[in-house]
């Protein structure tokens, strides 16, 4: 459905730190250096879609989009676990509810939310079979 997500930070080694645990516990490999009109960026590549952490290019602070959430697809309940748990132990912090399932109107929902080091809200979330 995207292309790619792009989400800014105010601390390049921070989030690099943060996104290669959290991307390498859902199976991904470690960011690449996108160098790019001298501004440094790092770029995680999935099959149909990129995901980005760059310093704003407009020169101001980063900040999280309120409201928004960025979703990661899971392979199982573990995987979920293993997210969440990476991404506390490098710098990011728990949010909403511990993981664990939620009912939704279309089925069983196994959740976790973090907050990476600059404030963006992100979600691991695992279908469990009906």
């Amino acid at each position: 459905m995207f292309s790619h997500i792009v989400v800014g930070t105010n601390d390049l080694k921070k989030a690099k730190r943060f996104y290669d645990a959290t991307l390498g516990a859902l199976g991904y490999g470690e960011g690449f250096s996108d160098d790019n009109d001298q501004r440094r960026r790092y770029v995680y590549r999935a099959n149909t879609a990129l995901f980005i952490i760059t310093q704003p290019l407009d020169g101001q602070p980063a900040s999280p989009a309120n409201g928004g959430t960025i979703g990661f697809t899971c392979q199982s309940t573990e995987q979920v676990d293993r997210w969440h748990s990476a991404g506390v132990a490098n710098g990011g912090t728990s949010a909403e509810a511990p993981p664990g399932v939620r009912e939704a109107a279309f089925g069983s929902l196994y959740l976790a939310y973090l907050r990476d080091p600059d404030g963006n809200k992100l979600g691991a979330l695992y279908c469990v079979p009906a």
